[in-house]
């Protein structure tokens, strides 16, 4: 075992359950405790439960704090209530995307920013090289509290017994804070990252493992299942959800990234004008999904795409097999001098051999 590898609260709750462990952006995090298919179809079916707390949890508060965000950011922070949550991106001066981020508007001077794991240390430097303004504090709680999942069709019915918070009343992309499990303080938000219905839950280290266990108790007459990060990748896949380090870097901006929609030239922020004058010129490589239609072929990272002709003319950033359409589905790459092509002549090259692809717009999945 890695001593520099990270663990979560629930690290031996996991291996309890028979969780094969990997490491994963800095943390041993469970791959699956069953079959990643079972724990997938689960999610769309029924109600799972993962364990995030690897994420990054940090504290923005203080006279500018809205200011400071409304400038490194691509979205547009006044669109947002207190209470209410926004998907943005911090991108650095030649428009790169450093981190995508879900922001919460906690008070008018206060945000809860939940950023990746494998950026925590990237995001703070980022944060703190910049917070030249007096009245801004910065806290990191990463370490401190933990951020558990509840997602699928039965997830709000499986655990409303245990808040008095009405869960089916929150909408997507806000937030309550109130009591659960009889825990003051608990931030409940109906947010996540598999495309199901469902809650994430922002708690206290201390009370994480007694959190995990009754919402597995009370579960238990829904059929809730634990999950681990190989169905969440196929979960997200299937809406099109992009993962840094696969689909978004420093190299690639949210224009490239097909993230148009979160980024508002109606407001000034760090790289708008490259920003803007790539939206503007159409120069840039795309950003495409697609399905392999031939049976048992499955797209993966690192495969090229190819022409008619054979040439190479981009790559594939993410793919897997679907458990919802039984097919291979996959997350790419055009380069810009090949992105007006014949989409009906466009392979993907798996063991050297060309197997046709199609490009379809996102999400995967039309009605969940």
């Amino acid at each position: 075992m890695d001593h520099n590898v990270k663990k979560t609260v629930l690290y031996k709750n996991h291996i309890k359950l028979g969780a094969k462990m990997i490491s994963y952006s800095g943390f041993y995090m469970p791959l699956q405790y069953v079959s990643s298919l079972i724990e997938h179809m689960t999610v769309r079916t029924n109600v799972g439960i993962f364990d995030v707390s690897h994420m990054g949890k940090f504290i923005l508060k203080g006279k500018n704090s809205h200011k400071f965000l409304q400038y490194f950011t691509t979205n547009d922070l006044s669109n947002i209530k207190t209470g209410q949550a926004q998907y943005s991106c911090f991108i650095n001066q030649l428009g790169g995307i450093i981190d995508d981020l879900v922001i919460y508007k906690i008070s008018e001077e206060k945000f809860l920013l939940i950023v990746n794991a494998a950026n925590i240390d990237k995001n703070k430097k980022w944060i703190n090289d910049h917070l030249n303004h007096q009245d801004l504090t910065f806290i990191d709680l990463s370490q401190e509290y933990s951020l558990l999942a509840i997602q699928g069709p039965k997830s709000l019915s499986s655990i409303q017994k245990l808040t008095n918070i009405s869960l089916s009343k929150i909408p997507f992309y806000y937030f309550e804070i109130g009591k659960f499990s009889e825990i003051d303080d608990v931030l409940i938000s109906r947010t996540g990252y598999t495309g199901s219905k469902g809650v994430e839950i922002f708690i206290r280290n201390k009370h994480a493992e007694n959190i995990w266990n009754e919402i597995l108790k009370i579960g238990e007459s829904f059929q809730i299942r634990p999950c681990g990060i190989a169905s969440r990748n196929s979960l997200r896949l299937e809406m099109g959800y992009r993962l840094y380090g696969q689909e978004l870097s420093e190299k690639i901006t949210p224009i490239e990234a097909g993230l148009s929609w979160i980024t508002k030239f109606n407001k000034k922020f760090i790289g708008r004008e490259i920003l803007w004058k790539q939206k503007k010129e159409g120069n840039y490589n795309k950003f495409i999904s697609f399905l392999v239609e031939k049976k048992g072929k499955i797209p993966r990272s690192g495969y090229v795409l190819k022409n008619a002709k054979n040439s190479t003319i981009g790559i594939v950033t993410s793919g897997v097999y679907s458990p919802v359409l039984k097919k291979g589905i996959g997350l790419g790459y055009l380069t810009k001098n090949n992105c007006d092509l014949d989409k009906n002549f466009i392979f993907v090259s798996i063991r050297n051999k060309n197997i046709p692809i199609q490009i379809v717009k996102l999400p995967f999945l039309k009605k969940i």
